[in-house]
Formats: C-alpha cells, sequence, structure tokens
C-alpha cells in the first residue's frame, strides 16, 4: 500500500493524500450492508496478486485465511518490496526497506495460516509499474494461469501501482476461460464516499469472515510495522496508513468487486 506519507491534505491534487473519509461513514451507509454476499464455498485454487507487501492482507487477509484453512491451493504475487514506502527517509535505506517488507508479509502470510502458499516476488520497481503493461501481464499471465480463482487489486483504486496489477490481471485472464477475476479496493475506502458514483457498487459483493479469520486478519496487519508505525519522529517517516486508514480494515467483511 505504498503511497508517499508526507501529505499536504489541503492543497494536493492526488486524492490519496487528501484527508480520507472516516469508517464511520461507511458504517453508517445503507449500501454497504446491502451488498449481497459472496461465499468463499468452492474455491479450491486462488491466486492472490498484490502491488505491495500488506496489499493482500488488507484488501483480502481473511479470505486468505479461509481458503489456507479450507486447504485450498493458494499462490501470493507480490509485484514489488514496496521499497518506496518513505522515499525521503534518512532512518533507513531502500534496501533495507525492502528486506524489512518481505520480512513483514511473510510473517503476516504465517499469522492467516498461509505460510505454506506458494510466495512469488518479482522484485518490480515501487512506484512503476504502470510504465510497462505488457510485461507485467505476461508476467502475471504465467503466474494465474491454471487457478480458478483470480483475485487482484481494483483497477479504479487510483494507486497506480494498484491499478497496474488489476489490469494486467484482466487481460491476462481475458480470453482465456481460466477462472474469474476479483478486484479488492485498498485506497478506495480512504478517498470514495458513501455512494459515490467513481466506484461501480452494481459489481461489488460482501465476503463474510468468520470471527477467529478476523482476529488473524488483525494480526497480520499487525505484523507490518513499517507502514503503521512511525519509522522516526521525523515528519518524512510518518506511518503510511493512519489509524482512520486502518479502521477500513477491521470489518468483519471484505469488500471485492467481480
Amino acid at each position: 500500500m505504498t503511497a508517499n506519507p508526507t501529505r499536504a491534505p489541503e492543497r494536493s491534487a492526488d486524492p490519496i493524500q487528501r484527508p480520507g473519509t472516516p469508517e464511520r461513514l461507511w458504517q453508517h451507509w445503507g449500501g454497504l450492508r446491502k451488498l449481497p454476499a459472496q461465499s468463499l464455498d468452492g474455491v479450491t485454487s486462488a491466486v492472490v496478486l498484490a502491488a505491495h507487501p500488506d496489499d493482500e492482507i488488507l484488501g483480502f487477509g481473511g479470505s486468505i485465511a479461509v481458503l489456507a484453512e479450507r486447504g485450498a491451493r493458494l499462490r501470493i504475487v507480490i509485484a514489488t518490496d514496496g521499497e518506496a514506502s518513505h522515499p525521503m527517509s534518512t532512518a533507513i535505506s531502500r534496501e533495507r526497506l525492502a528486506e524489512l517488507r518481505r520480512t513483514e508479509d511473510a510473517n503476516s502470510l504465517a499469522v492467516l495460516g498461509a505460510a505454506d502458499a506458494e510466495v512469488v516476488r518479482l522484485g518490480l520497481p515501487d512506484g512503476g509499474l504502470n510504465l510497462d503493461d505488457g510485461t507485467l501481464t505476461a508476467r502475471i499471465r504465467e503466474l494465474v494461469s491454471g487457478f480458478e480463482l483470480c483475485v487482484a487489486p481494483w483497477t479504479g483504486d487510483v494507486h497506480p501501482d494498484h491499478e497496474a496489477v488489476g489490469r494486467a490481471a484482466l487481460a491476462a485472464r481475458e480470453g482465456s476461460g481460466d477462472g474469474t477475476v476479483w478486484q479488492y479496493p485498498v485506497w478506495m475506502w480512504h478517498w470514495a464516499a458513501p455512494g459515490d458514483a467513481r466506484v461501480p457498487w452494481h459489481r461489488a459483493v460482501r465476503v463474510e469472515i468468520p470471527a477467529w479469520a478476523w482476529v488473524e486478519k488483525q494480526e497480520a496487519v499487525a505484523c507490518h510495522r513499517s507502514q503503521i508505525l512511525p519509522l522516526s519522529p521525523a515528519p518524512e517517516d510518518a506511518a503510511v496508513l493512519s489509524e482512520s486508514d486502518l479502521e477500513h480494515f477491521r470489518r468483519r467483511g471484505e469488500v471485492v468487486l467481480r
């Protein structure tokens, strides 16, 4: 979920850098409660794509826990190592941050019971995934082949890396007859508002997760300390995910777009 943590809320043209929508507004919106239910029953194999280490945990972590517990074949594909989450930091090098984020992600998957899942880390440039969609699509096409379900970031999430991975997933599946694609939003909960016309709500469904999977998801999110806690007191080392952002991922259900 890499984004520039040094925000200038009122002046930024980037909706991710502006103040976000409080979770209480989402909770009070009847449309969220009325989303159709989507079951994970019968899913025997899934490949889950992420642009950065932690995206898959935030957007689909509870569902990963359920699929792992049911013995589904899982492949987790992380496009970048998230080394650009704190671009101005003097407290940590990009190389060390990449190593740290890989470790945090491995720990979080273990918490979800997915330690035995196949994990593929592509090591592509953080912040540069939209520069060569063709290469990304070709790589992802190889990795999603043979899986019943492909889960990827939403193509409208506003973050260019998220959108690039989502586009690549759709392009990789197009015309293959090789299963379905679900897309999970991450930053949407920050910049959108209930009923927002920019969001295709007619495609949205809610995957309910049991209480034990919800607990595991919260513990998995907590593994990503480099993103939820400051690296140092300096402004450029501020947490990427604010407490307000984290509240969106404490729901008992996970929303995907089909």
